[in-house]
């Protein structure tokens, strides 16, 4: 999936992540009363949850998302009886650009989820030093509080690969994609070797479209089918930061069928880790 991750944010979009902001400020709002309510100063808090002063005061003043193991510990240190954790949900939801919350919160149920990759290592495949490297690139620059809450929010998204039941995950990555050494030499050495380990699991199928090939269904650009629960397949399309859910039915059927067929023509998943082995040993 794109992952919000193209493009940056305007003043029309900066509107856009309002409501995810007041989010983030009704969680710190209420943090901070709780906490006041239970006699401790912040610092003693901080303590406790094993977070520093600073990280608790960006969090009460609503300047940085917390990460859903900071409300689990929140909740039970201020016996706040899942007040905090009602919240989760949504808090997690804001981690990510407004455009982006309806396609993260479709993936994370999802019962398939299709991805050709043209531009970048998806999301669901990047190792922590991959992802702090592309976001470290943006233009206008990111702030550091904001990157390391991206690099966060994007990893705690590879938790729909390992969910039970578990779900049937395709990729087809473009080489050129895993050939671009955003980072440096290492980082993309450790997202490929990334990619052969989860490749192993069984529910997980990654394909390499070769530069060779002559004929490539792709050529219209990026995309992500994803099938939920109880409902019919949608494809989730993204670029310079803008995004679109795509319902129609004989639409998102033409895009299933096109992702078909690039499978056809990409290397099997056993010919594709063959290939980022043979990847992996010219670095």
């Amino acid at each position: 999936m794109g992952d919000g991750s193209s493009g940056e944010v305007p003043e029309q979009r900066q509107a856009e992540d309002e409501p995810a902001r007041g989010v983030i400020g009704a969680f710190g709002r209420q943090l901070k009363l709780l906490r006041t309510r239970a006699g401790l100063e912040r610092a003693e808090f901080a303590k406790r949850v094993g977070y520093s002063a600073d990280t608790i005061a960006s969090y009460e003043q609503g300047r940085r998302v917390p990460q859903p193991r900071f409300i689990e510990q929140a909740d039970e240190v201020l016996d706040a009886g899942g007040l905090l954790l009602a919240m989760k949900g949504e808090v997690r939801r804001a981690q990510y650009p407004a455009f982006f919350q309806d396609a993260v919160r479709l993936e994370a149920e999802a019962l398939e989820l299709f991805l050709y990759a043209v531009q970048v290592v998806p999301g669901l495949l990047q190792t922590e030093e991959y992802t702090r490297a592309l976001l470290a690139m943006r233009r206008p620059l990111l702030d550091q509080d904001t990157i390391e809450q991206r690099v966060a929010s994007r990893l705690s998204r590879q938790e729909v690969i390992d969910r039970w039941p578990a779900p049937l995950l395709s990729f087809v990555i473009e080489e050129a994609v895993l050939r671009k050494p955003f980072g440096g030499r290492a980082v993309l050495r450790g997202v490929l070797e990334h990619i052969l380990l989860v490749g192993q699991k069984r529910n997980v199928e990654i394909q390499v479209m070769p530069n060779d090939r002559e004929d490539n269904a792709g050529v219209d650009g990026p995309f992500t089918l994803i099938t939920p629960k109880d409902r019919e397949q949608i494809a989730y399309l993204e670029v310079q930061g803008r995004s679109l859910l795509v319902t129609g039915r004989d639409e998102v059927r033409s895009i299933s069928a096109r992702y078909g067929i690039i499978r056809g023509q990409a290397l099997t998943p056993r010919e594709s880790s063959a290939f980022v082995e043979k990847m992996l040993g010219e670095l």
